[in-house]
């Protein structure tokens, strides 16, 4: 069982490490990496489904898919969570310098909720784990 979990911790390391790496590339290709591969238009951001709150709502779904994978796979959540907070408004100040690219505030707060929702669950899953 033990050697089990080690190898489900290995691999959920492969996937958040391998997702950081396609977030940093999304986040600073100029123009939209995903929109071009989708749509043939860097210019285009893709949406995952109608919402009234356009890409925005990407930005959130993915950061805490980032935080959740990178906090069930390592054991400092709460510097991870630092770190991914930290990742999220750097990753978006740079794109004022990026070409085809624009800084956007709603982006930073997503971003940040995204990675507080799943700090919050984390803790919340680890605290009745507990009992």
């Amino acid at each position: 069982m033990l050697l089990y979990i080690n190898k489900m911790i290995i691999f959920l390391k492969f996937i958040f490490y391998t997702s950081l790496v396609f977030l940093i590339l999304i986040s600073i290709y100029p123009g939209s990496l995903i929109g071009y591969l989708i749509y043939n238009d860097l210019g285009k951001q893709p949406v995952l489904f109608k919402n009234y709150f356009g890409s925005n709502i990407n930005h959130f779904f993915y950061y805490s898919y980032i935080s959740l994978i990178g906090f069930f796979s390592h054991k400092r959540i709460t510097e991870l969570f630092y770190l991914l907070i930290f990742l999220a408004i750097i990753l978006e100040i740079i794109q004022f310098i990026i070409p085809n690219r624009s800084f956007q505030l709603i982006d930073i707060i997503a971003n940040i909720l995204g990675v507080i929702v799943a700090y919050c669950a984390i803790k919340i899953y680890l605290y009745f784990n507990k009992l």
